[in-house]
C-alpha cells in the first residue's frame, strides 16, 4: 500500500518564496500574427520587389526569425513577486532577467488593447518613474504583456497597497495571498455632454496632418501622382476654374468639418467610461478608454500638485483640462499620454473643482498678485516684434523677387492680433503662495495655471536677463522632480521675486536677505 507523498505547502505571493509565473498561453494566438503584420514590408518586398532569388530567402528567413522569436518570449517568460522586488526572466538562447525593487515602483498601469481585450488579458506596465534623456519609453518600466484581468488587478493592488495587501498572520501557508478588494469614492466621472469641447482640442488636425503625409510619402515612394487619375483630375479641374475665394472657403469648411468629426471619435476613443477615483491608502485610479482601455494609479505621496490647462479654443467655450504633477509619471509628449489626465477637457468649474478634491486646497480659484507694467511691456514687444521681424525678411525677400509682395503685407496685417496676444499674455501673468502650494500663471494660447507643493521644492532658483534687469524684473524658478522639472514665475518685480522665493521655500535665501533699512 503506497502512502501519498506529503503536499508541500505553496509559498505566500510577496513572500522570498514566491513562485513564477507564466505569461497567459492565448497570447501565443495573437503574437506570432501581430509579428507577422510587422513583417510585412519586408516580405512583401523580399517576394514582389526582389528580383534575386537570394533576396527573397533572406526576406522569408528574417520573418520566420521575428514570428519565432514572439512565440519564444511567450513560453519563456516568467515574473514573481517576492517581498522587496518584482523579478522577470525570459529568453531561451539569450536569456535575460531583470528585477526591480519595490520601494522604487511609482506607477502601475493596466492596459487593454484589442488584442487583449480579445481574450480578456490585459498588460501591466510597472514604472519606476526613471526618465533618462534620450531614452525611449519602455527603458524605465517593465511590461508584463499578457496577463488575466484578474491577475492584473491583483497586482496593482498588491504593488501599490503593500501594507494592505500583506497576508494575515495565521493565515494558511499554502494559499497564496490575495489582497483584499479596496473601496473607492468616486471624485469625477465623463459627462457625455462634455462631447461638446472635443472639435476644440484640435487633437482631429494632428490625425488629418499624420494622414496626409503619410499619404504623400508613400505616394512618393511609389511615383504615384493622385493628379493624373480621372476622378482626381476632374475634381482638381473643377475646383481650380472656381475664384480662388471661394476654394480657400470650402477647404476651410470642409477641414474644420473634417477635423471636428476626428476630435470628437478621438475624445470618445480616449476618455470614454474615464473615471478618477480615490482608494483608501492614498491612492488615485484612473480608467479610461472605450476600445484601448488603460488603468492608472498615482499614489498621493507621489502627487505634487496639479496643472490646469487652458488651450485658447477651449478657453473660448469655457473649457480645461486637469493634468496631476506627480513623481514618476512620463512628461515630454505630454502627461496625458503618461496617464496622469485628472480630467479630459471638460467645464472649467468642474476642472477646478476637482483639482481642489484632489489637493484638498482650493488653490485654482486663490486670487493671484499681478505683475508690473514692465512684464506688461516685455509681453507685447516679443509679441509684435516677432511678427514685425518676420515682415521684414518676407520685405526683403520680395525686393530681391524671391517672393512676391503679398506676404509681407499679409504679415503685417497680424501686427492687430500680436498686440492682442500680447496683452492677453499679461493679463494671464499672476502667481500665490496659498496654502502648502505655489501657485503660478502664465501663456495665452495655451493658457496653463500650475500648483506645486512648496515642501517638495528641490531648491529655488532666481534668474535675470541683461533686459530684465534694466526693467527690474526677474523669474523665481521652483524646481521639483515631478512633472516638467521646474516652473517659472515670470517677470516679477525684483523685492517681489525675493519675497516669493523666501515664502516658497521658507530659510533656504534669509541668510543673503538683508533686511530693508529706513
Amino acid at each position: 500500500m503506497s502512502v501519498p507523498a506529503p503536499s508541500v505547502p505553496v509559498a505566500a505571493e510577496g513572500s522570498d518564496q514566491a513562485p513564477w509565473h507564466r505569461l497567459d498561453r492565448r497570447m501565443l494566438l495573437i503574437r506570432p500574427v501581430l509579428d507577422l503584420v510587422r513583417s510585412l514590408p519586408v516580405l512583401v518586398g523580399a517576394l514582389f520587389l526582389g528580383h534575386d532569388s537570394y533576396w527573397q530567402w533572406i526576406g522569408l528567413v528574417a520573418t520566420a526569425v521575428t514570428v519565432a522569436t514572439g512565440i519564444s518570449h511567450c513560453l519563456t517568460s516568467r515574473y514573481r513577486i517576492t517581498a522587496t522586488q518584482v523579478e522577470w526572466r525570459t529568453g531561451l538562447v539569450l536569456r535575460k532577467q531583470r528585477a526591480v525593487p519595490r520601494d522604487r515602483i511609482r506607477t502601475v498601469d493596466v492596459v487593454s488593447e484589442p488584442k487583449h481585450r480579445l481574450f480578456s488579458l490585459a498588460a501591466v506596465r510597472i514604472g519606476t518613474g526613471r526618465h533618462s534623456q534620450g531614452k525611449g519609453p519602455g527603458k524605465d518600466e517593465l511590461v508584463l504583456d499578457a496577463v488575466t484581468q484578474a491577475a492584473a488587478g491583483r497586482l496593482r493592488t498588491l504593488l501599490l497597497h503593500r501594507n494592505a495587501a500583506e497576508a494575515p498572520a495565521g493565515a494558511a501557508a499554502g494559499a497564496p495571498a490575495e489582497p483584499e478588494a479596496v473601496a473607492e469614492s468616486v471624485i469625477a466621472t465623463v459627462d457625455k455632454r462634455w462631447l461638446r469641447y472635443a472639435p476644440f482640442t484640435l487633437s482631429g488636425l494632428a490625425v488629418v496632418a499624420a494622414v496626409l503625409g503619410a499619404t504623400y510619402h508613400f505616394a512618393h515612394e511609389l511615383h504615384l501622382d493622385p493628379v493624373r487619375f480621372g476622378p482626381v483630375r476632374a475634381l482638381t479641374e473643377r475646383a481650380l476654374a472656381q475664384p480662388v475665394w471661394l476654394i480657400v472657403l470650402v477647404a476651410a469648411a470642409g477641414l474644420l468639418v473634417l477635423v471636428s468629426v476626428l476630435s470628437v471619435g478621438g475624445y470618445v476613443l480616449s476618455f470614454w467610461n474615464f473615471r478618477l477615483s480615490r482608494e483608501p491608502g492614498g491612492t488615485l485610479h484612473i480608467r479610461r478608454g472605450l476600445v484601448t482601455t488603460r488603468s492608472v494609479s498615482i499614489e498621493e505621496e507621489r502627487l505634487r500638485g496639479v496643472e490646469v490647462k487652458e488651450p485658447l479654443p477651449l478657453r473660448v467655450v469655457g473649457g480645461a483640462k486637469c493634468v496631476a504633477v506627480a513623481a514618476g509619471l512620463r512628461e515630454g509628449k505630454g502627461a496625458d499620454r503618461g496617464g496622469g489626465l485628472l480630467l479630459p477637457p471638460a467645464p472649467a468649474v468642474r476642472v477646478r473643482e476637482v483639482a481642489a478634491e484632489v489637493l484638498g486646497e482650493d488653490v485654482a480659484n486663490a486670487p493671484l498678485v499681478r505683475h508690473p507694467r514692465q512684464a506688461g511691456v516685455r509681453r507685447l514687444t516679443r509679441a509684435t516684434g516677432s511678427v514685425l521681424l518676420l515682415a521684414a525678411a518676407l520685405f526683403l525677400f520680395a525686393r530681391l523677387a524671391v517672393l512676391p509682395e503679398w506676404p509681407w503685407q499679409a504679415a503685417l496685417v497680424l501686427v492687430p492680433f500680436a498686440v492682442l496676444v500680447g496683452l492677453d499674455r499679461y493679463r494671464t501673468l499672476g502667481h500665490t503662495v496659498a496654502g502648502r502650494y505655489l501657485v503660478t500663471r502664465s501663456g495665452s494660447l495655451a493658457r496653463a495655471t500650475v500648483a506645486v507643493r512648496r515642501d517638495r521644492l528641490t531648491g529655488i532658483v532666481l534668474e535675470r536677463s541683461l533686459f530684465q534687469r534694466r526693467a527690474g524684473l526677474v523669474t523665481v524658478i521652483a524646481p521639483i522632480a515631478a512633472g516638467r522639472g521646474h516652473y517659472r514665475v515670470l517677470d516679477v518685480g525684483e523685492d517681489t521675486g525675493l519675497a516669493l522665493a523666501d515664502a516658497a521655500v521658507p530659510g533656504l535665501l534669509t541668510p543673503f536677505l538683508v533686511p530693508e533699512t529706513r
